[in-house]
């Protein structure tokens, strides 16, 4: 086997950048991905590999994605978030809590 090589895949759409470990591997490259390690490919030459494990990863983030969404509107359904939603109103209430625009130092409030 040879060595370990690393590359960097950013990804525009979620403007982070990830690791890939590729490797040549007898007659074909595999290749991984260390923040997501079941992103596991296999390819014929080292530019189809990144080009596979790019994809690959893409299509885990949006799965990941859409398993979050679904996973939060059960929790709101449910009520599973009130307890959060109570706390900011008792916060707000209490003056314990600041102007967005304030803070971030936005010119120009939205109405």
């Amino acid at each position: 086997m040879e060595k370990i090589q690393t590359v960097k895949i950013y990804d525009a759409e979620y403007e982070t950048t990830y690791t890939a470990h590729i490797q040549e591997n007898g007659d074909g490259w595999i290749g991984w991905i260390q923040e997501h390690p079941e992103v596991k490919c296999k390819e014929s030459t080292q530019a189809v590999l990144l080009k596979t494990l790019e994809k690959t990863l893409y299509e885990t983030l949006e799965a990941d994605w859409e398993a979050w969404d679904k996973q939060i509107e059960e929790d709101i359904k449910a009520g599973r978030l009130d307890h959060l939603a109570e706390r900011a109103l008792e916060d707000l209430r209490a003056g314990r809590c600041k102007d967005l625009f304030s803070v971030i130092g936005t010119e120009t409030k939205s109405s």
